[in-house]
């Protein structure tokens, strides 16, 4: 197993210079049965940590990323290196997630493009890329993966455990999968399910990917050319619903891009339309276009009512034992506070500990992800809160 801890450098509140690792599941011979019947002989999880494991192993925190993060969820990969992990406003010594504290574990998921067995990665029987051979995955599965990426750690319940989007989704799934193996959770912007529109969008996503005739039936690892312009539209569709009409109508506007003049033309003429060609560029530069199909249908099928209540999400909250921190975003329309709140009812019902709270934000779903006083705030008293009340 790993080394527990990471180096700290002197920038402040910085979580330091942080390496990428990678786990190999020890695996039964039959391999990791997956809940659409099939199964993968070999798994590799790719992570990263923060801070210290303490003696007792009762500190650790669990932070499970949204669809297109990774594990790199604070510090850098090298002192020269411009962008740090996707959370670092909140992850480094003394921050929310405090590692002078607390044990920080992200992973990145099972299916994932970043380190992590997926479409991408090598078949082991064939020699060759998995491509469209990987076998179809569940918010269950991914679940399941980290739990035993947890348990090399010799960790058994975890302190508390945080997410947004889908990173929400696996949230909800460990409390109701291992609820003794969860202390504490955090939901940010999440849902016990997808809407129908929020499935529509993922399916003009993935179909953006294989109308594009580069796709190849998912073969394309070894092509010269890949469906880099499907992937690219796929992004800019699901950014758009990351953001709100107040957030866009502020930082665009109908500004036009180095111009002043209509040119009546099919070009990227307004700020907005050069904006999302820039994020559907650099997401190409980063992802897998057959990771984002095999993960945006595992959100589609995951429904905690379901898979565990029988269709009642009040039922499935019955095994929760975890103390609960909710957060919604008033300008999120991907995942409205209605869904957050449907949560919080159904744990309410059933006596749960259960914290709610609507945060004003401009910022529409991507909210979770921007730096915030009162997010930092939030999320460092319902941790402090259990820590001095006999905590790690």
């Amino acid at each position: 197993m790993a080394e527990k801890t990471n180096p700290i450098i002197a920038e402040s509140g910085s979580a330091g210079i942080i390496e990428l690792r990678k786990m190999r599941l020890k695996l039964p011979a039959e391999g990791f049965n997956l809940e659409c019947g099939r199964s993968l002989k070999e798994i590799e999880i790719a992570y990263e940590t923060y801070g210290h494991l303490n003696a007792q192993k009762d500190n650790a925190v669990l932070i499970l990323h949204a669809l297109t993060g990774d594990a790199h969820a604070a510090g850098r990969h090298q002192p020269e290196d411009k962008k740090t992990g996707w959370w670092d406003f909140m992850i480094g010594p003394g921050k929310a997630f405090d590692t002078n504290r607390y044990f920080i574990l992200c992973t990145n998921v099972l299916g994932g493009c970043q380190g992590s067995t997926g479409p991408s990665s090598v078949n082991p029987e064939t020699g060759k890329p998995y491509g469209m051979a990987f076998p179809m995955l569940t918010i269950g599965d991914m679940v399941r993966a980290q739990k035993m990426v947890v348990e090399e750690f010799g960790v058994q319940q975890l302190f508390s455990m945080a997410g947004g989007s889908m990173g929400g989704m696996a949230v909800l799934e460990w409390m109701l999968r291992f609820p003794d193996s969860v202390r504490s959770a955090m939901i940010f912007a999440s849902t016990s399910q997808l809407s129908p529109q929020s499935i529509a969008f993922n399916e003009v996503g993935r179909q953006a990917i294989i109308s594009d005739p580069h796709w190849q039936k998912g073969d394309y690892y070894d092509k010269e050319s890949r469906p880099e312009t499907g992937l690219a539209i796929a992004r800019m569709i699901g950014h758009i619903t990351y953001l709100s009409e107040k957030s866009m109508d502020k930082k665009f506007g109908r500004r036009l891009q180095n111009r002043e003049e209509y040119g009546y033309e099919f070009s990227k003429e307004f700020e907005v339309e050069s904006y999302l060609h820039y994020q559907g560029l650099r997401f190409v530069q980063r992802f897998d276009a057959n990771t984002y199909l095999y993960i945006t249908k595992a959100m589609d099928y995951y429904n905690a009512a379901a898979d565990w209540g029988k269709g009642s999400l009040e039922k499935a909250c019955a095994r929760i034992q975890a103390k609960t921190l909710v957060l919604s975003f008033t300008s999120d329309w991907l995942f409205p506070s209605r869904q957050s709140k449907e949560l919080v009812k159904a744990l309410r019902q059933n006596n749960s500990d259960v914290s709610y709270l609507e945060m004003d934000s401009d910022y529409g779903h991507d909210a979770f992800l921007i730096s915030s006083e009162t997010l930092n705030r939030v999320v460092d008293s319902f941790l402090d809160n259990l820590y001095q009340s006999g905590g790690a």
